[in-house]
């Protein structure tokens, strides 16, 4: 609570094996392949850089996730007994991505604003041993309160604030089998990747029972995985059961990240 009431960011460090890690970086790969090849899949985030929702069951990994000991108690601390997961995608930034503008995921919720209490959290799972060159993840602490009443769709501060968060900026270096939780509301950007690898990360967003980024997305199982899954994910899990997984039509386009001038 101190964390993300403070810096708006924590982590568990070496929460999973470098191998779990692996795998997930294998199976994220794969499944961008897929996405690129269907119209509309993979959404750009700026040059060179990409987001994919996907659905559960296609992370073998995910219940490990869903189940961890460290996900449910800050889950159940920050969001209260009742939390649910309403999205599962994957970041990359490939070599050439560019400096993103500072931002928040999304519009302040007044839950936040008027309430000052975070009803959302983002985890984050990075799949590589992230290194400066790569483009790390820079992150304002402290910044999920602002008011930024100007900003572009509520999400982008003016330029003219961007000192204070030039001011305040971590560079995050997480490693294989680290796991974080943050407020997508802290203030942040992705850097530029100067790497000749790409940098996967797989992102589980959960919602307090009064958030609505469930209408944002669109998380699908089969019902045979749903029958599989203990009932601490089942009960926690936002979901369509489908015969077959459909495409997730993504509707989170974040049109202030494909801006050509980010200086």
């Amino acid at each position: 609570m101190g964390g993300l009431y403070g810096d708006g960011i924590i982590a568990c460090k070496g929460a999973y094996s470098t191998q779990w890690a692996d795998n997930l970086g294998r199976e994220i790969m794969a499944l961008f392949e897929e996405a690129q090849a269907t119209p509309g899949g993979a959404l750009p985030r700026g040059p060179q850089r990409f987001y994919v929702e996907c659905h559960p069951e296609r992370i073998s990994g995910f219940v490990d996730i869903a189940t961890h000991p460290w996900f449910m108690a800050v889950c159940e601390a920050v969001l209260g007994p009742d939390y649910k997961i309403v999205e599962v995608g994957f970041d990359i930034p490939f070599p050439g991505a560019q400096d993103q503008p500072w931002h928040r995921d999304f519009r302040a919720p007044e839950a936040t604003l008027t309430g000052r209490r975070l009803n959302s959290l983002a985890f984050n799972l990075t799949c590589i041993d992230t290194r400066p060159e790569h483009g790390p993840f820079e992150i304002a602490p402290g910044t999920q309160w602002d008011a930024i009443p100007d900003a572009k769709d509520g999400m982008f501060p003016d330029k003219s604030l961007w000192g204070r968060y030039i001011d305040r900026a971590v560079q995050k270096m997480p490693q294989r089998g680290d796991i974080s939780a943050r407020s997508a509301l802290t203030i942040h950007r992705g850097t530029a990747n100067r790497s000749n690898e790409a940098r996967p990360v797989l992102v589980i967003g959960v919602d307090a029972p009064d958030a609505t980024n469930a209408h944002h997305h669109d998380l699908q199982v089969t019902r045979a995985y749903l029958d599989s899954l203990p009932p601490q994910v089942r009960d926690h899990l936002t979901y369509r059961v489908t015969d077959d997984l459909e495409t997730v039509i993504q509707h989170h386009v974040i049109e202030g990240l494909l801006e050509p001038d980010y200086s």
